[in-house]
């Protein structure tokens, strides 16, 4: 069942990582626009998109927020393994577990100061104010919930690292 579980998982993160490639043609086609909206200045139309730059850094930020729990599944995570590479494999398999369980923690209590920060937010009707007027809760809001993702998918690797050999992992090493 955790198999079957695992499975329909990944397929949700592969979706959101799908959903991250699409932000990221949508933010090339704003830019592309906005630069030749710029340079070719044909009449009737504005001189550039004012709004380009403040969508793209948010949209570079959702991008990194639908691909992060994918790239963790994947094993494409920064991951600074040389010396896990070089220790006994039992003891490397047990420092791989206490990096585990600190990333689990670690997603946990940015998930809770995430929520509550979106929270505050929106109760507090904060708004950003830059081009465009827009609630600041917007732009928090996706924080909480990829940190869950996370979490989730930090029990996913404490399970497969459980079941796997007593040594560190092998996917995405950076020593053979």
């Amino acid at each position: 069942m955790i198999d079957r579980l695992s499975s329909h998982y990944g397929r949700v993160l592969s979706a959101l990582a799908l959903l991250g490639c699409a932000i990221l043609m949508a933010m090339m086609l704003i830019i592309v626009a906005d630069v030749a909206l710029r340079n070719l200045a044909p009449p009737g139309l504005p001189q550039g998109l004012a709004w380009s730059n403040e969508i793209s850094e948010l949209m570079l930020y959702l991008i990194t927020m639908c691909v992060a729990p994918w790239l963790l599944r994947q094993g494409q995570h920064i991951r600074v393994d040389i010396m896990l590479q070089a220790l006994p494999p039992r003891l490397a398999w047990s420092l791989e577990w206490v990096g585990d369980l600190i990333g689990f923690v670690c997603c946990l209590v940015i998930a809770w100061y995430g929520t509550q920060a979106a929270w505050s937010s929106y109760t507090s009707g904060a708004v950003n104010i830059k081009t465009l007027v827009t609630p600041e809760w917007w732009a928090l809001a996706p924080l909480p919930l990829v940190f869950v993702l996370l979490g989730i998918e930090m029990i996913f690797r404490m399970i497969r690292l459980q079941r796997g050999p007593r040594g560190p992992r092998h996917d995405a090493v950076s020593a053979a």
